[in-house]
């Protein structure tokens, strides 16, 4: 296969941060995707329906000129969040779901929920309207090892939250373990998880080996490899229940590359062309178009794109800058390790 067409495909867990590294960044998605949800964790974080509806704006405004592009806004969740608000946002169509970050989990996390019962009253009533909670899920005992994060937080957060609450809507974000996945399959109705683009080309060796290698430093931490390759064989299955969620994340290389540099992958510019060469070494190209366009809008209701991006395979790489330069500073792309051959024209 030379040639894929798709519809138009959505980011459902993107940072765009704010100021002039949203400035600088906003392009490199609104090229190749129609929708992101936006994660609200800035400084201060988007807490309100009125924060959201003002971080939408300036978004909006930052979008280059020409570019369709539709942010969907989340609320940071604290526990103070106010059910009337959430509501309120959700009628007006401004909110698509609620993040949960559990206190000092990853970036600007400091204000997340510490005590799950504090935030009981919101999350009852977004069970009650059908408004998703997607999770940061990791929990953040300094006795737990940062590689098991993951499976003690389905263990001992997520299940017992969703006995309790079993109409909850919950989206289990950038997945990363095998643990992670076999949950996500065990569940009937009302559990679906987003996978991000590096988690399914790098292992934890990337970081460590030959020497510390800050840009490949993202929360959660990448895995073994027999974790990466069951987010691949999830990913590459066609099942609804995994979709895209790149968690692009941007930092300027001082945040990065400093004594205690800062989480996060910035995917947004080369997506496209690294999953389809995923896809392709699966033999499953043909699925690609569920995962990155398909299953995420059935899964938060919202109609599939109308609009289709093609990508061709030449035998020249394509070329991506290594350096995303903004107002704020150089931002370092996310490099696969490998050429990519599969352009999006």
């Amino acid at each position: 296969m030379k040639t894929l067409t798709l519809r138009r495909p959505d980011d459902w867990h993107l940072h765009l941060r704010d100021g002039a590294v949203l400035k600088g960044v906003i392009g490199d998605t609104s090229r190749h995707f129609a929708r992101a949800i936006i994660m609200p964790n800035l400084v201060p974080p988007v807490v309100t329906t009125e924060d959201a509806k003002a971080y939408r704006e300036r978004i909006m405004a930052a979008l280059p000129v020409g570019d369709r592009f539709q942010p969907l806004m989340t609320l940071y969740l604290t526990e103070h969040t106010q059910p009337d608000d959430v509501e309120e946002g959700k009628k007006s169509g401004l909110i698509t779901a609620v993040k949960l970050y559990p206190a000092g989990a990853t970036t600007n996390s400091h204000g997340g929920v510490r005590n799950l019962d504090n935030a009981m009253p919101v999350l009852e009533r977004m069970a009650k309207i059908g408004l998703p909670l997607c999770v940061h899920g990791e929990v953040t005992n300094p006795e737990v090892d940062i590689f098991d994060r993951e499976a003690v937080f389905i263990e001992t957060v997520l299940e017992p939250l969703r006995r309790r609450l079993p109409e909850l809507k919950v989206t289990v974000e950038h997945v990363t373990t095998a643990d992670g996945i076999n949950y996500i399959k065990s569940a009937e109705r009302n559990l679906a998880g987003s996978i991000t683009t590096h988690h399914l080309i790098i292992n934890r060796n990337a970081i460590l080996v030959g020497g510390i290698r800050p840009h490949y430093y993202c929360l959660p931490v990448a895995k073994r490899e027999n974790h990466r390759l069951a987010l691949r064989a999830a990913a590459t299955s066609g099942d609804a229940r995994f979709f895209l969620g790149t968690d692009s994340a941007p930092h300027v290389d001082p945040l990065k590359e400093c004594a205690c540099g800062c989480a996060g992958i910035y995917t947004s510019l080369n997506t496209m062309s690294c999953l389809a060469h995923v896809f392709e070494e699966e033999k499953a190209l043909d699925k690609l178009e569920a995962f990155a366009s398909l299953n995420g809008p059935a899964w938060y209701g919202l109609p599939v794109n109308e609009e289709t991006i093609t990508l061709e395979k030449r035998d020249e790489p394509a070329v991506y800058p290594d350096k995303r330069d903004t107002e704020a500073g150089a931002i370092t792309v996310f490099d696969p390790m490998y050429p990519l051959h599969w352009h999006v024209v």
